[in-house]
């Protein structure tokens, strides 16, 4: 199968961005931030609508702006809103989606955008490939500055004040790296479950581990892993590669939260 320029592209694309999403994982599902990835997704429908609109080469473009700035405007409402953060994501979210569904809709183009509902990984080019690698290399780098900012304060934001971290500007990094993920892998990976690689890594690994080291390895080898098997997957079967790789990784869940008993006690 490898014999294919697709799906050696699809290869690079998959040792890349899942290690990234197993990451990113650990964190979202450590500050209880799955409704806000969820909403990132949602949120996209209306930056590849206003891509498409503002007529630039590419709807990614509009796309990675417009996610950058919705994930800021989330994390600044809700950090100054009285409202539970729960209510403002969700209006946020659920006015995106209508706002893109109407301008994608608009004219009778909605045909032209369902590619990024399901996605598709094995369209992937050289050209995306090297968008992903810049992504890789300052994800990591992002990552490797902030990590212990990010660990004090998914334990607790009061505590991480009192050792003189800006939450609110660590926050804003953080919701910074999702979106820019989000919006690259969306039109592979598909609008409709991108969120499940966001939480599933990380979920299943905190059913089995008890250290963070073993935490964050773990939930990037889950994803690596579900990547790889789901990629030869959907080979074997046509399926689309986004949703057998989501699926591989919720198999792993189901497994890890049979065993976590004997793992947990």
């Amino acid at each position: 199968m490898f014999e294919y320029e697709f799906m050696r592209n699809a290869l690079l694309a998959v040792l890349m961005v899942t290690p990234l999403f197993g990451l990113l994982s650990t964190m979202v599902v450590s500050n209880r931030m799955a409704f806000f990835s969820d909403s990132l997704g949602h949120g996209a429908f209306t930056g590849i609508a206003i891509g498409a609109l503002i007529g630039v080469g590419s709807e990614i473009f509009g796309l990675l702006a417009f996610s950058i700035i919705f994930a800021l405007l989330i994390t600044y409402i809700k950090n100054k809103s009285h409202a539970g953060a729960d209510t403002v994501i969700g209006v946020f979210s659920s006015t995106a989606i209508a706002l893109g569904l109407m301008l994608m809709s608009a004219g009778g183009q909605f045909n032209k955008f369902s590619r990024f509902l399901i996605g598709d990984l094995l369209s992937i080019s050289k050209t995306d490939l090297l968008w992903l690698t810049l992504v890789f290399a300052l994800v990591v780098t992002a990552w490797a500055v902030l990590f212990n900012r990010l660990l004090i304060l998914s334990v607790n934001q009061t505590l991480a004040r009192s050792r003189g971290i800006r939450t609110q500007a660590v926050e804003s990094v953080f919701a910074i790296l999702l979106a820019v993920v989000v919006a690259l892998s969306i039109q592979w990976v598909g609008i409709l479950i991108i969120n499940a690689l966001l939480v599933l890594p990380a979920a299943a690994a905190r059913n089995v581990t008890n250290s963070v080291k073993s935490y964050h390895v773990l939930s990037v080898l889950i994803a690596l892993t579900s990547g790889l098997i789901g990629l030869l997957l959907a080979y074997e079967i046509n399926s689309a590669a986004g949703a057998t790789i989501v699926t591989c990784a919720a198999a792993v869940y189901f497994v890890t939260l049979i065993l976590k008993p004997r793992f947990i006690k």
